[in-house]
C-alpha cells in the first residue's frame, strides 16, 4: 500500500509505544530498572503496590513476632518506664498494657503501613512543588507504593537477624537495622539521637533513592532537584522520632 504524506500513518509515527510488562515484573524492575517501572505505571492504579506491600510486610511482622519478641519486649519497657514509677501503676497493671500493646502491634502492621505510604506522598507531593514538579497526587501514591517495595527484602533480612541473633542483643528495634543504629546503646544513647542517626541505613536510603527517581520520571524534573525533595522527605520522616525522643 502506497505511503503518502499527512496520512494517519505519519500522526502516529513518532508517538512511542509504552513498554508493556505484567504486574508481577514491577516488582522485580523495581530493583534493577525503577525508571521504567514509574513511567509505565505513572497512570496505573496505586492500589496493587499498597496491597501487595501491605500483605507481606504484615504477613512477615507476624511471622517474625516470636523471634523478635525480646525487641517489642525492650521498646514496650522503655515507653512504660515512666509509668513503673506510677505508685498506681501495679505489675499486673504493666503486664496487660503490654498484652495490649501487642495487639496493637499485629493490628498496625496492616494498618500503618498504608498510612506511611499516604503519608510519604503527601511529603512527596508537597516537595516536589517545591522544585518546581510536575507531579500528580496519583503518581505520587504510585511512586511511594513502589519505592516501599524495599522494605518487604528489609523485613525478611530482620526476622533472619532475629532468628539467628542472641535475644539479649535484641534491646531495640535499631539492633537489626543496616545502618548506625545498630551500634549504639537504646539504653545509654539519646532517645534524639538514635532517632536521627537511625535514619541513616540501607533500607531508608533505598527508598529515598527510588522516591528520587521517581519523582524525577513522573514529574518531569532533573533528577538533581528531584534528590533535593526526596532529601527533604527523609529529613521530615525523622520529625515523628526527634519529638518522641524530646517526650521521652
Amino acid at each position: 500500500m502506497e505511503h503518502r504524506p499527512g496520512s494517519a500513518h505519519d500522526a502516529t509515527a513518532g508517538i512511542a509505544t509504552p513498554e508493556r510488562a505484567s504486574v508481577w515484573e514491577d516488582f522485580l524492575d523495581i530493583f534493577y530498572a525503577p525508571s521504567s517501572v514509574f513511567a509505565r505505571r505513572e497512570h496505573g492504579s496505586f492500589w496493587i503496590p499498597m496491597l501487595v506491600v501491605t500483605v507481606a510486610l504484615g504477613a512477615l511482622f507476624i511471622v517474625n513476632m516470636g523471634v523478635l519478641e525480646p525487641i517489642m519486649d525492650a521498646e514496650m519497657r522503655r515507653g512504660m518506664a515512666a509509668m513503673a514509677d506510677d505508685p498506681r501503676m501495679t505489675p499486673e497493671m504493666i503486664e496487660q498494657g503490654r498484652g495490649f500493646a501487642l495487639g496493637i502491634a499485629k493490628v498496625g502492621a496492616f494498618i500503618g503501613i498504608p498510612i506511611a505510604i499516604l503519608l510519604i506522598a503527601a511529603m512527596l507531593y508537597f516537595m516536589g512543588k517545591v522544585v518546581g514538579a510536575k507531579q500528580t497526587w496519583h503518581a505520587a501514591l504510585v511512586v511511594a507504593g513502589y519505592a516501599y517495595v524495599p522494605r518487604i527484602i528489609e523485613s525478611v533480612l530482620v526476622g533472619v537477624q532475629g532468628f539467628f541473633m542472641d535475644p539479649s542483643q535484641l534491646d531495640g528495634r535499631y539492633r537489626v537495622s543496616l545502618g548506625i543504629g545498630r551500634f549504639l546503646d537504646p539504653d545509654t544513647t539519646s532517645p534524639v539521637l538514635i532517632a536521627l542517626v537511625g535514619r541513616v541505613d540501607v533500607f531508608t536510603i533505598w527508598v529515598t533513592v527510588l522516591l528520587a527517581i521517581g519523582l524525577a520520571v513522573t514529574g518531569r524534573i532533573p533528577r538533581s532537584k528531584a534528590a533535593i525533595a526526596a532529601a527533604l522527605v527523609w529529613v521530615l520522616g525523622g520529625l515523628p522520632g526527634v519529638f518522641q525522643g524530646l517526650r521521652s
